[in-house]
């Protein structure tokens, strides 16, 4: 008795053609409504000019681990090499003594909440901890 009230309450209704072509038809508007994604294209902010900056000068650890990354990546691919190297082979470490000497050609840009950014030159930031 109770697998019958079961089966007649929870069973799916049939499927007929009227159900499938509304079932397709809620699909199609998902993947309607998922195309309409907004794509914000590089560049659509505002530089903040460097007069009026209002991030801090130091340099994180993120954009230090950043900048060494992509600078010995580059180095590792037969970029040339800013500083003169004495016996070093090592990419990373010859990044590490481009930061060193502040002669890595690389800008850092900082987004700030409303769109701007900053652009930050490796020569202009204070490096601590190095």
């Amino acid at each position: 008795m109770l697998r019958q009230w079961y089966i007649t309450e929870h069973a799916e209704p049939p499927r007929t053609h009227d159900t499938i072509s509304v079932r397709q038809g809620l699909m199609r508007e998902a993947i309607d409504d998922e195309n309409q994604v907004e794509l914000l294209t590089a560049g659509e902010g505002q530089a903040v000019p460097t007069q009026k900056r209002i991030t801090t000068p130091y340099m994180t650890k993120y954009e230090r681990a950043r900048v060494l990354g992509t600078r010995a990546l580059q180095i590792a691919m037969c970029a040339p090499v800013m500083v003169e190297i004495d016996a070093e082979s090592d990419p990373l470490q010859i990044a590490a003594k481009e930061l060193r000497e502040r002669k890595i050609p690389i800008i850092i840009r900082r987004y700030l909440p409303d769109g701007s950014f900053e652009d930050w030159g490796i020569d202009e930031l204070i490096i601590s901890d190095f």
